[in-house]
């Protein structure tokens, strides 16, 4: 018996990684014919492709012929991108560039997803007619990528998105759910920041961003350009800190606010909210209630399964 593959391919850069694998998953589950790449974690599972290797991604992109490609693939630590600014710019400019180059080459559709980080956060909400003014060299490399993808491929959709969270393998997968800890072990004081003001999102949210946007794109050829999405709940790491422990009945009161600017690591901006009505007017969007997201993601990771027994017996 023929099995039916969809005819639509998309392929996904990254797929490895938190965000990668939500839009991996999301449009293999809505009858995408899906393949994602990855280095290091790649195999089984997924395409080895080293992204800085031109040939490799060459090959598999005029192998596949995808209609649409998600480019999720970067480095998005601040604080890593400081310590080794080329392998940074690599990635995230570079290997963005020579991707669009060969998106165009096979007319697919590239999705290059970008950060909040391009503004300075001085003069929230941020549309995407507003000037960036990146504070730190992970947001310059972001915007130079995005300036990279728009040169080489006019066709390329930049979906800027703020501080993700989701299903993680580890709990550092996460700027977000890396909190759970200090949150648990309400034995010893833990001090937050209550200074930066943050929109949390999930990555399954921002993957039915980018399918939903693919397939619009599929019927109409003037999606394009430069795109927002976020979460809506605005929070600083304490007040999500607390939600946490909200979540899943936990004490807080050993959760210490910081409300000064760090002083340490890559500059932040204050508040970098993401304005999102552009794709909210053309109907696009998802949005999980925070709560409701976390414990999700975080389920697997309680310690004091007791608690679970109260909930499920």
């Amino acid at each position: 018996e023929d099995v039916d593959i969809p005819s639509r391919r998309v392929l996904i850069t990254g797929a490895t990684g938190l965000l990668g694998r939500a839009v991996f998953k999301e449009f293999n589950e809505n009858n995408w014919n899906t393949v994602g790449c990855g280095y290091r974690r790649a195999q089984p599972r997924f395409e080895h492709i080293n992204l800085l290797d031109s040939i490799a991604v060459h090959d598999i992109i005029h192998d596949f012929q995808p209609h649409v490609i998600v480019h999720c693939a970067a480095e998005r630590r601040p604080d890593v991108v400081e310590g080794q600014p080329d392998a940074a710019s690599q990635l995230n400019v570079a290997a963005s560039a020579n991707l669009a180059k060969e998106a165009a080459g096979v007319g697919a559709f590239l999705i290059y997803i970008s950060t909040d980080y391009v503004f300075d956060g001085t003069s929230p909400p941020y549309k995407e007619t507003d000037v960036p003014n990146p504070l730190n060299l992970y947001g310059k490399t972001k915007l130079e990528g995005e300036k990279a993808v728009l040169e080489n491929n006019e066709e390329t959709a930049v979906l800027r998105i703020p501080v993700l969270y989701g299903e993680v393998e580890r709990l550092e997968e996460s700027a977000v759910t890396v909190m759970f800890d200090k949150v648990q072990f309400s034995n010893k004081s833990a001090n937050m920041d209550h200074w930066q003001q943050r929109f949390p999102t999930n990555v399954k949210d921002v993957a039915a961003v980018c399918r939903q946007l693919a397939e619009k794109r599929m019927l109409d050829p003037s999606i394009k350009g430069t795109f927002h999405w976020s979460g809506n709940e605005q929070m600083t790491k304490y007040e999500m800190a607390c939600a946490i422990a909200d979540a899943f009945n936990l004490p807080s009161s050993h959760l210490r606010p910081i409300t000064d600017s760090p002083v340490v690591g890559a500059l932040r901006p204050k508040n970098a909210q993401l304005d999102c009505s552009k794709l909210e007017m053309l109907g696009i969007g998802q949005r999980t209630p925070f709560r409701a997201g976390i414990k999700e993601s975080l389920w697997p990771f309680l310690v004091d399964k007791r608690w679970r027994q109260t909930v499920f017996h």
